[in-house]
């Protein structure tokens, strides 16, 4: 008799758990849908994803994305400028839903938020420089003042390996500034948003190069809390991940900013579409 009833406390105490877990787990769709807003912590300063457009709005790649994500929950979308050092804070203190904002997917962010797979873009690090720094190796980044802004994932592994003196700004527009004004020999970012810089145009950056090979490449991630990688809000986002690559999406946004085509979304087209 003992046995029977240890069997079933033991029972009920598994069913309780359960419980329990099912009634921690938010509904973040239903949270989203009774707002009638989709909250989105997106970067301001990182052309073309996510920049401000002359009347002062925030457009890009990514806001493209968070757009087609709002149409399919059927809300409207508030978009919260983040940046490296704060974005995962945000999502975590529920300041925003979701991110969208060149994250780098990492083992050690993995441990914070959720990422969603299939990834939905791809960079690498490289710096901008004047050509006149004759940069030509990464080597030749050795005890000169590099700048970078704070929470990039690369900061580290580039002053590990080169010794740079890294001057860290909260921003990227700061960083660029002081580059332009002297303050350092070159600036230390991924290479997707040097790559775009340098073609946009501006006379300013006539006399400037990416003159390194690019290293460190890294898949972007959409972040979403670690309590709803797996629930029906992460399942959501990775289904509209995989049929952005599959359908072209993705390739079709590339085209309409600007952008030189990654080898990772056309990798990623041909394997989910089965072309």
């Amino acid at each position: 008799m003992k046995s029977i009833l240890t069997g079933i406390m033991a029972a009920l105490g598994l069913f309780a758990g359960v419980a329990t877990t099912i009634a921690q787990t938010p509904d973040t769709i239903a949270q989203i849908k009774q707002r009638g807003t989709i909250v989105v912590g997106v970067k301001n300063d990182y052309k073309p994803w996510g920049f401000l457009d002359p009347s002062g709005k925030i457009v890009g790649m990514e806001i493209d994305l968070v757009d087609e994500i709002a149409k399919k929950l059927g809300v409207k979308v508030e978009l919260i400028p983040v940046t490296a050092a704060n974005r995962m804070e945000f999502l975590n203190q529920g300041r925003t839903d979701l991110v969208i904002a060149t994250m780098g997917d990492t083992e050690a962010r993995r441990k914070v938020v959720g990422m969603i797979e299939p990834n939905y873009y791809a960079g690498a690090t490289n710096v901008l420089a004047p050509k006149s720094a004759n940069l030509k190796k990464w080597e030749d980044l050795k005890d000169r003042k590099v700048c970078a802004v704070q929470g990039a994932y690369y900061n580290r592994r580039v002053t590990q390996l080169y010794q740079p003196e890294l001057i860290v700004f909260p921003a990227v527009p700061d960083a660029l500034n002081a580059l332009i004004g002297g303050n350092c020999i070159a600036f230390l970012f991924d290479d997707t948003l040097i790559v775009s810089t340098l073609a946009g145009g501006d006379q300013k950056w006539a006399g400037y190069e990416m003159p390194l090979t690019s290293e460190d490449p890294q898949l972007w991630a959409i972040g979403v809390r670690l309590t709803d990688l797996d629930a029906p809000f992460g399942k959501l986002i990775k289904e509209m991940s995989v049929d952005w690559h599959k359908s072209g999406k993705l390739l079709e946004l590339e085209k309409k900013w600007g952008i030189k085509s990654s080898p990772y979304l056309v990798e990623q087209n041909k394997k989910l579409s089965g072309s």
